[in-house]
């Protein structure tokens, strides 16, 4: 048998060629020996640590426990590592902080002519989607990618990059969300807590052994980069201590999905999992062919059901609520209000399951876009506490911090929790008004009667929500408000309604009225929040059956979550319309959805509850 050859320093090869050279020296004299340096529970910048020049850097493959690509040996993975001269000169260990991505080495063409045709029927087979021509991929050895270096590497950490499966120089078929993609991290975590093995090159037995790291590991990283941290999580792993996912993506299914209904992230109209995959697929080009048969032709198109929209074991396997029990690394979420691409349900459904599961957890929300990190003193103090072990009470913290809607992104407002614990539900009835606008009030009126609708995806949202006269929705809207009024949660609809066809879309906006427009809007004054649902799956989210026209149902779903306060002077208002053009399929226009006004209700998480929202309907009428 061949003797595996450790290398214990920070010499690599690239291509057979020796590409760096020992920088660095010893200590010299007395001079005491470069050590992380804290202050008031964060982690400073040490000026022996901040030189870029004297950085370490280098890269090696380390072997996974899976086969993904099927061509009989353990896939490995690319990782690069970016230290401080001292883990080499000084033998001094640090922590890690580390970023995997299926990103680095570039992407795929983006174009809707590489998307789903969407302008198809409800529940018809749609046209077959054209392939995105096959990735170049690119970028240079050691260097993965540079990000999060200049903010860690100086503050006593290690930054450690690593391809996905089957992108860049790892390994592997790309899966969107399958276990390789979990099992990935989990394996460079012990490759750097000196349990898995890394060698210098692919395919070579000479090893890399990770003796500068401390053992603790934190991961971060945003959207797709901040999901593969909570699938590292989700393993288990002994060593990965703390995460702070930003804008992950925690469900496929909820990513292109709605309960029941086929929805497509904003700005991306038609793109689905499998032009994801094709998308990152910058992987080996030796074992393209097979993974795009295997995964994308076979797993997906068999899996993912376009037709239906229904939950499947397909997008179960690939929704990690159902993976946290193993999980034990403190969890730092962050997210955006606004996010209309991952949207805030992803952090906010996890968020909850951790609390109830009892690790250290806490969130951080603002009020922007897709993105968004938590400010730098909160990310610094809890990479701090659990990868340091500095005890500077962060557990302590309140669990949420909020962006108010007017400050900046750097300084939310904390709070006991989310949602803010002062919120209760308060209901709220419809009294009619179609074609115009009818009322949204906490009193239910009697023998309201039913109010229709006729779809039409030519007309966008906020059209919809400005006409003063439209057949296309229907809209309630409260009195004007003479106090804000504070939303923290989760708002629930119930919709007892009709098609007439077997199929229809459901969209529900929540509206801030007036709408403006022009260069002083701002994110947070029209849309307060959206949902969708297929009334097909109003019994089952697993199993949508076709509707019975004329049949009445009831539809109960969830709409996004949110915190947001509405100022005085606004009306909340509730729409209800059918084809959302901006995230749901394009039937032909027509369909009809009635709308039974009396068993139809909306709940809104109010702080203060229903007393807060009276006061201020009471003040305003007593204006008025």
């Amino acid at each position: 048998m061949m003797l595996r050859r450790r290398r214990f320093f920070s010499i690599f090869t690239h291509f057979g060629a020796v590409a760096f050279a020992f920088v660095g020296s010893v200590t010299s004299g007395g001079a005491e020996p470069a050590v992380p340096v804290f202050k008031d529970g964060e982690a400073q910048v040490v000026k022996a640590f901040e030189d870029s020049d004297y950085w370490i850097r280098h890269d090696l493959w380390v072997e996974t426990e899976f086969d993904s690509d099927d061509d009989g040996k353990p896939d490995r993975m690319h990782v690069s590592v970016t230290r401080p001269q001292q883990t080499e000169t000084e033998g001094l260990k640090l922590p890690v902080v580390y970023v995997s991505s299926p990103y680095f080495a570039g992407t795929g063409k983006k174009g809707q002519e590489f998307f789903w045709d969407v302008r198809h029927e409800l529940g018809a087979t749609p046209p077959e989607r054209k392939h995105v021509p096959g990735v170049e991929r690119k970028g240079s050895r050691p260097i993965i990618s540079k990000s999060h270096v200049k903010e860690w590497v100086p503050r006593g950490y290690i930054v450690v990059h690593s391809s996905s499966p089957g992108t860049g120089l790892s390994q592997g078929c790309p899966t969107v969300g399958g276990d390789n993609e979990s099992l990935a991290p989990k394996a460079v975590v012990d490759w750097l807590c000196g349990r898995a093995h890394g060698y210098t090159t692919p395919g070579g037995d000479e090893e890399v052994v990770a003796h500068w790291c401390t053992g603790k590991v934190g991961m971060t990283g945003t959207s797709y980069n901040g999901t593969i941290p909570l699938a590292a999580a989700t393993t288990g792993v002994e060593g990965l201590e703390a995460i702070i996912p930003v804008a992950p993506n925690t469900s496929y299914y909820h990513y292109y999905r709605s309960n029941g209904l086929i929805r497509h992230p904003f700005g991306f109209l038609g793109e689905d999992i499998d032009y994801l995959y094709d998308f990152i697929h910058s992987g080996n080009e030796a074992r393209r062919d097979h993974c795009d048969c295997e995964v994308r032709d076979n797993q997906m198109l068999a899996g993912f059901d376009r037709v239906s929209g229904d939950y499947n074991d397909f997008w179960a396997g690939r929704d990690y609520l159902n993976d946290l029990e193993p999980l034990k690394a403190a969890v730092l979420m962050a997210h955006a209000f606004n996010d209309w691409n991952v949207v805030p349900e992803h952090s906010v459904r996890i968020y909850e399951a951790l609390k109830a599961k009892g690790v250290p957890a806490q969130a951080f929300f603002h009020q922007g876009g897709h993105g968004g990190p938590p400010p730098m003193k909160m990310m610094n103090r809890w990479f701090t506490r659990y990868l340091h072990g500095v005890e500077n009470d962060v557990e302590k913290d309140p669990r949420a911090w909020i962006v108010r809607e007017n400050d900046e992104r750097e300084k939310p407002t904390s709070y006991d929790d989310y949602p803010n614990p002062a919120a209760s539900p308060v209901s709220f009835h419809l009294a009619a008004g179609a074609p115009q606008r009818g009322q949204l009030t906490t009193d239910p009126a009697a023998d309201q009667g039913t109010e229709t609708l006729v779809d039409n995806f030519s007309f966008d949202g906020a059209s919809l929500a400005q006409a003063e006269w439209t057949k296309h929705r229907l809209i309630y809207v409260t009195p004007k408000l003479s106090k804000s009024v504070h939303l923290s949660g989760t708002p629930h609809i119930s919709i007892r309604l009709a098609s007439n066809k077997p199929a229809a879309n459901l969209s529900v906006w929540l509206v801030s009225l007036p709408w403006t427009e022009g260069k002083d809007s701002k994110i947070t004054d029209n849309i307060i929040t959206r949902g969708w649902a297929d009334p097909q799956n109003h019994q089952s989210i697993t199993d949508g059956q076709p509707l019975v026209p004329g049949d009445f149902y009831d539809v109960r779903f969830d709409l996004q979550p949110d915190d947001q306060v509405i100022p005085k002077g606004q009306q909340i208002g509730l729409m209800i319309f059918s084809s959302d053009r901006d995230f749901t399929l394009w039937p032909d226009p027509g369909t009809e959805i009635t709308v039974d006004l009396d068993a139809t209700s909306l709940s809104l998480p109010i702080v203060g509850g229903k007393e807060a929202f009276t006061e201020a309907e009471q003040e305003s009428a007593e204006a008025k």
